[in-house]
């Protein structure tokens, strides 16, 4: 007499993520350096933003040794564009710890945390793809798939959310695949357990969905307040020399955009006599505003930013004040500089037609 065996939620979970899930560059890897930098990409970042960034900075730095040899300014170069730059050194500030070990990452979840910017989700994801530590991981994806399984009303990120979370992902946890169980659990999230429409139909967890069961799934997590966006204007000098455009670096120091170049800016002040003056407190800059070129818009974050973009010419025999890292930017220089992604944007609006609405 033949008997069936029911599977459990998890081997169901595992049916599912073998047979659909996306083909990335990240999967099918147990090298903790590959592994730590998609992880390091992907937070706050959609997958298909990441997909190009990851292969040329793998192509770059292939080893976490030769990540932690880089020069920071080559590590931002090579992450221009993708945002959230204190990722980029933080990953910088883990390779050289990582190295400075003879090359060997830590083999535990605790090790992992003590690495700069990695915290609980990200060393759980490095642990448990890498080295097949059983522990579950809780991103974004995972926490909205868990707390509709469970109908869980509240915050996830409270402490009984997540520890009430954290205790079902780890009863969907193969022993044996950890590492796939996790991502199966996050590529639910992504491609079927959608935050506003959900495709219960496909989901392999759906027979013993308590959210699925309610009739309206969507309904958890609680959404969590968004923090509000701010409009900003600021006015962009561009000031031009023999084909070179003039160009300073943010301190390290800077909360946002640490590192990278930029031309002089200031917030929109209401006549160019105060631009000029907040310009020669800021950057050291003795200059007379020219014409306007153009507009474009750009986010930062929470922050939407109008940027007004003048022309400009230096006066006082055209040097630059003392105690700012500057330089007169040909295209050679703008090939190999970690530039602020809107720099782009200002060039642009002074070629003709191409002012941004």
């Amino acid at each position: 007499m033949l008997s069936c065996v029911a599977m459990t939620p998890g081997q169901a979970l595992l049916g599912w993520y073998d047979a659909h899930r996306r083909d990335l560059p990240w999967r099918g890897t147990r090298d903790p350096y590959r592994i730590l930098v998609s992880e390091v990409m992907l937070q706050q970042t959609r997958v298909e933003t990441v997909l190009p960034y990851y292969d040329r900075f793998l192509v770059r730095f292939p080893t976490v040794e030769s990540l932690a040899q880089a020069p920071v300014e080559d590590v931002l170069l090579h992450w221009s564009g993708l945002g959230y730059y204190r990722r980029a050194r933080q990953l910088h500030q883990a390779a050289r710890r990582v190295a400075a070990a003879g090359g060997e990452f830590p083999l535990t979840v605790e090790g992992l945390e003590e690495l700069p910017g990695v915290g609980a989700y990200t060393a759980a994801a490095v642990a448990s793809i890498a080295f097949g530590v059983e522990v579950p991981v809780l991103d974004g994806n995972a926490e909205r798939v868990l707390a509709r399984l469970l109908a869980w009303p509240g915050d996830p990120r409270s402490g009984p959310g997540r520890a009430k979370l954290l205790a079902a992902a780890r009863q969907l946890l193969d022993p044996a695949r950890p590492g796939d169980s996790n991502q199966a659990i996050m590529e639910l999230g992504a491609t079927v357990c959608l935050p506003a429409a959900p495709r219960c139909a496909q989901c392999p967890l759906a027979p013993g969905c308590r959210g699925y069961a309610t009739g309206a799934p969507a309904r958890f997590p609680a959404r969590r307040r968004r923090r509000p966006s701010e409009r900003l204007q600021q006015v962009a000098v561009l000031l031009e020399r023999d084909g070179r455009v003039l160009l300073f670096r943010r301190p390290d120091s800077s909360p946002l955009l640490a590192g990278l170049w930029e031309p002089p800016w200031t917030a929109a002040a209401s006549d160019a006599a105060a631009v000029e003056a907040a310009l020669a407190r800021d950057f050291g800059l003795r200059l007379r505003l020219g014409e306007r070129v153009g507009e474009f818009r750009h986010a930062i974050t929470y922050r939407n930013l109008r940027v007004e973009v003048r022309r400009a010419e230096l006066e006082d025999g055209g040097e630059v004040g003392e105690g700012v890292e500057a330089i007169w930017a040909g295209a050679e220089d703008l090939g190999r500089l970690a530039l602020s992604s809107w720099v782009a944007k200002m060039l642009a609006c002074a070629r003709p037609g191409g002012a941004h609405p």
